[in-house]
């Protein structure tokens, strides 16, 4: 097959994440596959280091240019199917491809839970200008037939997978010491882009609070936030037991070194990477049920749930899990097993292909 994927995002997230892992995947089973996205796109840069073929084009604004710039692109580069994953990269695609005479298949995939707009063009978008809808998650997928009303059959859900060989336990002592971390601290860590949703500021509150002085909070990623909780981590007097590691490749290492992740996020969220790889490397979590995160964590056993945008609630649950020690060592037993059993990287490649290839043969049936 070949197969294009178009991502208009300029940012770089656990949606990236996954866009380059299932196209590397495919390309290595020997599928021609490659993305297009705009010059200043993040994503960009991780696709070639993962070697994969990038093609640039400026689509991340909705501009007539730019629709008949990727309609002359696909005449002169045919595909297969197209992956789209964001809201202006499938408009453009949909629009590009009505005035083609051979249209390819089309997947759009859903990353994220924030609400469609119920209108005669979202729908038109999601029924009639692609052959099938991906979500990244069962209760996203729901969403879309209860309250959106679009027909079941045309929607399935594919979690994302992680890389279980590099996502795994490790040496906590050997990650501290290879971070510069206190081999003795209680060690708190959340990995997300730093945006408002993923609730970065509550745990910091919460962390205020924790009746450990000598823990040590762990934020693990960057983005818009960045400035401000900096600034409220100054506020608060905890400079010297806060560490910003900013963006890192060497996500594991990071998860190894903590006791606990913690996830507060409060909007948006589909199935967190996050989640999925820090449950891998046997890290109990606290988290919200925000999305379809219910379907990454087991409640009570692998993760303990909290409210939403309460600090007292993630204050409770450290306090909880750091007073029980027997109850954190199960946990992590728990969450590493719970990763083992679903989230490898070749369930969600093999469903991902059998999605694009029944798209295709449809598309040659009509």
């Amino acid at each position: 097959m070949k197969i294009l994927h178009t991502e208009s995002s300029l940012g770089y997230g656990g949606q990236e994440m996954r866009i380059v892992k299932e196209a590397q995947g495919m390309q290595q089973l020997g599928h021609d596959v490659c993305l297009l996205c705009p010059e200043e796109a993040q994503i960009g840069e991780l696709a070639k280091d993962h070697g994969l073929t990038v093609h640039i084009m400026p689509i991340g604004k909705k501009r007539l240019s730019a629709v008949f710039s990727l309609s002359s692109w696909l005449k002169e580069n045919p595909q297969d199917i197209i992956n789209t994953h964001s809201s202006t990269d499938s408009w453009l695609v949909a629009l590009a491809t009505r005035i083609m005479s051979k249209r390819p298949a089309i997947i759009r995939t859903r990353h994220i839970s924030a609400p469609i707009t119920d209108n005669f063009s979202s729908r038109w978008l999601y029924t009639k200008s692609c052959d099938h809808i991906v979500t990244t998650g069962e209760k996203l997928r729901q969403t879309l037939i209860d309250i959106n009303h679009y027909p079941a059959e045309h929607i399935t859900s594919v979690r994302t997978g992680i890389d279980l060989n590099y996502f795994q336990p490790a040496d906590k002592q050997q990650a501290r010491d290879k971070l510069g971390i206190d081999k003795e601290a209680f060690v708190v860590g959340i990995v997300a882009t730093l945006r408002s949703w993923k609730g970065h500021r509550y745990l910091i509150h919460a962390f205020k609070q924790f009746s450990n002085p000598s823990s040590i909070l762990l934020i693990v990623g960057d983005g818009p936030q960045w400035e401000a909780l900096h600034s409220l981590v100054s506020d608060l007097g905890l400079q010297s037991r806060v560490i910003f590691s900013g963006r890192q490749n060497n996500i594991a290492e990071w998860m190894n070194a903590m006791d606990i992740f913690c996830l507060p996020s409060y909007a948006n969220e589909g199935v967190p990477q996050a989640l999925m790889q820090s449950q891998a490397c046997g890290i109990p979590a606290i988290t919200t049920l925000n999305g379809s995160i219910n379907e990454a964590v087991i409640a009570g056993k692998t993760a303990i749930i909290v409210e939403p945008q309460d600090s007292n609630s993630i204050l409770a649950a450290l306090e909880a899990m750091y007073n029980d020690k027997d109850k954190l060592k199960a946990m992590s037993e728990a969450a590493n097993l719970n990763a083992k059993k679903q989230f490898s990287i070749n369930q969600m490649i093999n469903s991902m292909t059998t999605i694009f290839s029944a798209a295709i043969d449809r598309k040659c049936k009509k």
